[in-house]
C-alpha cells in the first residue's frame, strides 16, 4: 500500500497540569499553570537565581510499583507512565512484536541518574555506585524499556534533537509506518532534568524567566514584558498506526498524522535563525507530506517559548509561509500553561493539538499581558473556536543544535 494515511488511536501524557492526557488538558482549557516554587533544600543551597520550575503534578514513582520504578530514572518512568496510559487508551492493541515499533525522544536522558551517582562516587567511593547507572543513564533508556514492555521487536530507535525532539519522534514513525517497518508504533518524549546544574545552566545564558515572585504568571508567550522560558518535566505519548490497521480492529480515532518536516538551521548552537529560513522550510514539508497548502491550516501550536528572542524569530518564519494570513489563523501558546518541558514538549504539544482538533477548540494562552507587535499572532488568552469544516493544523518544534521539526494534523 503506497502512503498509508496514519492515525493517533492512543494518548497519554504526564505533564504539569495533569497526570493524565484528559487531565491535562481540561487544566490547559481551565488556564491553568503548572509553575510553583521549587521546596527543595538544594534551591537555598546552591543560591539559585531561579527558585521555580513546572514540576510534573504527579510523581511517576507513585503511579509505578516500586521495583520497576526503582530501576529506571526519572524521565523513564515518566515515559512508561505515559505509554502505559496511551496504549490502554488505544485498546490494548494485540500485534506481532515484529510489527510493533518505539520511535521514542529525549533531550538530555537521565541526568538525575548520572548527577547522583558522581555524588556516590566523590562521597562514598566506587563500590557505592549501583550496577544500573549506565542502563539507567543512557539517553535510549526510554525506547529501550518501552519496547521491553510492550514486546516491541520491530525496532526501539531514540532521537535526541534537543526540544525539537519528540515532534521529530513522531515525525520518523509516519515515516517507517509508511514505509511498512511497523504496523503500530509508541511514538512520543520524556524529559526529567530540573536540577540545580540545568537551573544554573540556563540561568547563565539568561534563557529563564526570573519572575521567582510569580511563578504561575512567568511564562508568558508573545507578550511584550516576557523575560524567558519556564522548565517544565513530564512526558507524552501518541500510538499511531496505519488507517488500515485501526479499522481492522476496530479503533477509535482521534486525527490523523499527515506530514512532517525535519530541517536544519547551521546558524548557532543555541540561537534559531532570525529569518527563520529552516523553521519555514520544516512547515513547507509538513504541509508538502500532507499534500495540503498553507491555506487549509486552520491552527497552529506554536513552540513559543517566552523569550524575547525566539518568539518574534518564530513569528517571522510563519510569516515566510503563511504571508499575511497568518494573523488570521488561531494560534495556540501551551507553555504559557505547561512550561517547557525540553525533549517532551514536542509531543505533549502534538497531543494538545490532536485535541484542538477532535474538540474544534485552540486552546487559551495564559498570561498575555500586553502582546508584542513583534509577535502578531492571532493568540487569545481565552479558547478559541475553530469552527466547523476540515480541520488541519500544524505543531511547531525548535531547539538548541538548530533542531527544525514540524507535524501536521488534520481532522477525521
Amino acid at each position: 500500500m503506497s502512503n498509508p494515511r496514519i492515525v493517533v488511536t492512543g494518548i497519554g501524557a504526564s505533564s504539569p497540569i495533569g497526570g493524565t492526557a484528559p487531565e491535562s488538558w481540561s487544566a490547559l482549557l481551565a488556564g491553568a499553570s503548572g509553575a510553583r516554587t521549587l521546596e527543595y533544600d538544594w534551591v537555598e543551597q546552591y543560591n539559585l537565581p531561579v527558585t521555580f520550575a513546572a514540576q510534573a503534578a504527579v510523581r511517576p514513582d507513585t503511579v509505578l510499583e516500586r521495583p520497576v520504578a526503582k530501576r529506571l530514572d526519572p524521565s523513564s518512568q515518566f515515559a512508561l507512565v505515559a505509554a502505559l496510559e496511551a496504549w490502554a487508551d488505544a485498546g490494548s492493541p494485540e500485534v506481532d512484536p515484529e510489527r510493533l515499533g518505539v520511535d521514542f525522544a529525549t533531550g538530555i536522558g537521565g541526568l538525575w541518574t548520572l548527577l547522583d551517582a558522581w555524588d556516590m562516587l566523590r562521597e562514598k567511593g566506587p563500590r557505592r555506585v549501583l550496577p544500573m547507572t549506565v542502563p539507567m543513564l543512557m539517553p535510549n533508556a526510554a525506547a529501550g524499556n518501552l519496547s521491553l514492555h510492550f514486546g516491541a521487536r520491530a525496532y526501539a530507535r531514540t532521537v535526541a534533537s534537543a526540544c525539537a525532539s519528540s515532534t521529530e519522534s513522531i515525525v520518523n514513525a509516519v515515516e517507517h509506518l509508511r514505509a511498512g517497518l511497523a504496523d503500530v508504533v509508541i511514538a512520543g518524549g520524556t524529559e526529567s532534568v530540573i536540577h540545580p546544574v540545568t537551573i544554573a545552566s540556563f540561568s547563565s545564558m539568561q534563557a529563564l524567566s526570573k519572575r521567582n515572585d510569580s511563578p504561575e504568571t512567568a511564562s508568558r508567550p508573545g507578550s511584550i514584558d516576557r523575560d524567558g522560558f519556564v522548565m517544565g518535566e513530564g512526558a507524552a505519548v501518541l500510538i499511531l498506526e496505519t488507517e488500515e490497521h485501526a479499522k481492522a480492529r476496530g479503533a477509535k480515532i482521534y486525527a490523523a498524522v499527515v506530514g512532517g518536516g525535519v530541517t536544519a538551521d547551521s546558524y548557532h548552537i543555541t540561537a534559531n535563525d532570525p529569518e527563520g529560513w529552516g523553521a519555514a522550510r520544516a512547515v513547507k514539508m509538513a504541509l508538502e507530506m500532507a499534500d495540503a497548502s498553507p491555506d487549509d491550516v486552520t491552527h497552529i501550536n506554536a513552540h513559543a517559548t517566552s523569550t524575547p528572542v525566539g518568539d518574534p524569530n518564530e513569528y517571522v518564519a510563519l510569516h515566510h509561509v503563511f504571508g499575511d494570513r497568518i494573523g488570521e489563523i488561531p494560534v495556540s501558546a501551551t507553555k504559557a500553561s505547561t512550561g517547557h518541558l525540553l525533549g517532551g514538549t514536542g509531543a505533549l504539544e502534538a497531543i494538545f493539538t490532536v485535541l484542538a482538533l477532535r474538540d474544534r477548540v485552540a486552546p487559551p494562552t495564559i498570561n498575555l499581558t500586553e502582546q508584542d507587535p513583534a509577535v502578531p499572532f492571532l493568540i487569545s488568552g481565552d479558547p478559541q473556536p475553530l469552527g466547523d469544516g476540515p480541520q488541519l493544523a500544524i505543531s511547531n518544534s525548535f531547539g538548541f543544535g538548530g533542531h527544525n521539526a514540524v507535524a501536521a494534523f488534520a481532522s477525521v
